[in-house]
């Protein structure tokens, strides 16, 4: 039976799908961090709060065009999450990718407060 974590990874996923930054934001907490797969070691590009998530969305030089998430699972490991995914799209180069990814997630008063993500590379 669906809880309420269920619940806000269904709201977060489709709001990814749509790329809506408003929805995304309003499943995660104010000192959200989202550790970007690419942009400098070891980390990555690490995205902090509402602002940095909306400031990224807004930078369409960062986005992919038409990435699709599909095949998402979450797994709860304790007190973290794990979420498997599969997504497809246009590069920045123009050329197309199909790529799995994980992402660790914690959780802080019912919202997502740390998405850490993690790529497969050709």
């Amino acid at each position: 039976m669906p809880d309420a974590i269920d619940d806000l990874f269904r709201r977060f996923g489709k709001a990814f799908n749509k790329a809506d930054v408003e929805e995304i934001a309003a499943c995660v907490t104010d000192d959200f961090e989202w550790r970007l797969n690419a942009g400098g070691a070891p980390s990555g590009t690490v995205l902090r709060g509402k602002e940095g998530l909306r400031a990224h969305f807004a930078d369409k030089s960062k986005a992919h065009r038409q990435a699709r998430y599909s095949e998402a699972r979450i797994h709860r490991a304790g007190d973290k999450l794990f979420g498997t995914f599969r997504v497809t799209g246009i590069d920045h180069a123009g050329k197309p990718f199909d790529r799995y990814g994980i992402d660790l997630y914690e959780l802080k008063d019912g919202k997502i407060a740390l998405k850490d993500s993690y790529l497969k590379v050709d």
